[in-house]
Order: C-alpha cells, then sequence, then structure tokens
C-alpha cells in the first residue's frame, strides 16, 4: 500500500512557521506583512480561492488587502490598480487572480506586478532568477511540490523524474527546482510520443498535465514516488460531482508514495503563497534575498 503523502499537515507545519516568522519579524520592529489579492469578474472558483487565501492571511498574522473589480473593469483600470498596490508599503505582496476576462491581457498584467512583490513568481524577472539559480520568488505550487517531495525523499540527487506538463506556472519551474537539486530530469507532455514507456523508469512522476487520471498504474514502476498536481471536477456514477487528479489515484498501491487529490498539493499553494509573502516584506525591510531565503 503506497504511503500518502498529507499536504494538509505538511501546510499546518508551514503556516504554524510562517506565523512564528511574522511574530518575529513584527517584534523586531519590521513591518506587518502584507498581501493584494485582486479578483476581476465573478468566476466561482477563483472566489473560492480567494476567500481561502484571505483566511490564510488572518491564520497566520499576515495583514490581507482584496479589490474586488466587475468584469467589466478595462485593462488600462487593472492597471490602474496595479500602479497603487506596487506604490503602497503596506503591501508587500500582490496576487491577481486568473483565469482574467478575455478583454484583458494576462500576461502584460502580471509583468506589471513589481517583481519583489510577485509572491506567486511568474514575472520574467522572478523566472529568470529561478533559472539561473540565483534566489528570488519561487512560484508557490512548484515550491510546495519541492516541499512534499522532501517529506518522503530528502536526497534527490541523481534520481531520475519524469514531470508530465510544459506549463510556466508549472512544469518548467519544477523542472528548473529539480535540477538544482541535481535530479535527471525529463519534461513531458500530453502529446509526447510513448509517455508511458518513459514514466515507467521514473523515480518520480510529477503529473501537472490537467489531464484527469491519465497516469495509470501501468505507467508506475514499483517503489516510485507520484506528486499528482492536477485537479478537475467530473461526474461521478452516484450524480455528484467528484475531483480526481492526472494520477488514476486507486491504481497506485504498487508506488511508494503519492499525493491524494483533494489534500495533496492544493494545501501546499496557499501555505507557500503565505511564506512567499513574508519573505517579501524581509526583503522590503531591508534584507537581502538569501538573508530572506533562510524562511
Amino acid at each position: 500500500m503506497a504511503e500518502l503523502i498529507d499536504g494538509k499537515a505538511l501546510a499546518r507545519t508551514l503556516d504554524e512557521r510562517t506565523r512564528a516568522d511574522v511574530a518575529a519579524l513584527v517584534a523586531a520592529g519590521g513591518p506587518r506583512p502584507g498581501l493584494a489579492v485582486v479578483l476581476v469578474g465573478d468566476d466561482p472558483a477563483s472566489q473560492v480561492y480567494v476567500r481561502r487565501k484571505i483566511k490564510g492571511c488572518e491564520a497566520v498574522g499576515i495583514t490581507s488587502f482584496e479589490r474586488r473589480l466587475p468584469a467589466t473593469t478595462t485593462e488600462g483600470e487593472l492597471m490602474a490598480v496595479i500602479a497603487g498596490l506596487n506604490a503602497d508599503p503596506q503591501v508587500h505582496g500582490i496576487l491577481c487572480q486568473v483565469p482574467l476576462p478575455p478583454h484583458i491581457d494576462q500576461g502584460a498584467v502580471l509583468d506589471a506586478i513589481l517583481p519583489d512583490k510577485d509572491v506567486d513568481g511568474f514575472h520574467p524577472v522572478n523566472v529568470g532568477r529561478l533559472s539561473t539559480g540565483t534566489g528570488g520568488i519561487v512560484p508557490c505550487t512548484p515550491l510546495g511540490v519541492m516541499m512534499l517531495l522532501d517529506s518522503v525523499l530528502p536526497d534527490l540527487k541523481g534520481l531520475d523524474v519524469v514531470v508530465i506538463g510544459k506549463s510556466n506556472i508549472v512544469g518548467k519551474p519544477i523542472a528548473m527546482l529539480l535540477l538544482e537539486r541535481e535530479a535527471t530530469v525529463t519534461v513531458t507532455h500530453i502529446h509526447t510520443k510513448d509517455l508511458p514507456q518513459i514514466t515507467r523508469k521514473a523515480d518520480i512522476i510529477v503529473a501537472a498535465a490537467g489531464s484527469p487520471e491519465l497516469v495509470r498504474g501501468d505507467w508506475v514502476k514499483p517503489g516510485a514516488v507520484i506528486i499528482d498536481v492536477g485537479i478537475t471536477r467530473i461526474a461521478g456514477e452516484n450524480g455528484k460531482d467528484r475531483l480526481v487528479g492526472d494520477v488514476a489515484f486507486a491504481e497506485m498501491d504498487h508506488a511508494r508514495a503519492v499525493t491524494p487529490v483533494p489534500g495533496g498539493v492544493g494545501p501546499m499553494t496557499i501555505a507557500c503563497l503565505l511564506s512567499n509573502t513574508v519573505k517579501a516584506a524581509r526583503v522590503s525591510a531591508g534584507e537581502t534575498v538569501a538573508e530572506a531565503e533562510t524562511l
């Protein structure tokens, strides 16, 4: 039976550490970290995510600033909001919830956030810092994936890892983080030829393709560690929707360890967002990036 990698428990531990870091920063005369969340439109899933992030801020002592804008907001109006938050010394992290309405250039908006306030780690400056190993803010989901792996395999040196998914938000950053840890990384996607043959050789599989139950049991060698980043709502047999990942979870008994969906990567993403916000606040208070990375 595969070990369950409990993302909820690990996220609670990280939140406790973040709460202590916030208290220590304030006690030393530093700023109370502040996170601004911008939501444009009424997307139901986005509203749920925003509520969770605001609740997470409250739990660890971070001040939250919420900006809710109608779906009719123009790109220029949104850019003005971002500019105001960039200039606000009480705001150390800015998160613009995606997806944005189709009439707004999502890339341009994310690029408008100051790199040092980009707690999502999506700005080209932070992407460049990550790719060159020179610090910066790491995207929350890849950072959470690495912490989940560390809870099972602290030493990744020389291990064969297959990443399924090539997105700028998850797949590519995870590959770079794994390379920094001296793992041997193969980046694939749903159009990769002979994908099952490639995954059968992997010590670790990180599935982030957004394809429900893509990875079957016979794709996985015995003893492999599986991190399932995907989450999709599908219709269940009893008429009720259920959440599934990119991995056929019921077929993973022969794996060494696997993350559940939900309860695996998801909680770690929000916990890492809060941790990134404290890191950004410490940098704004005069610490170097290296010092702030002692979080």
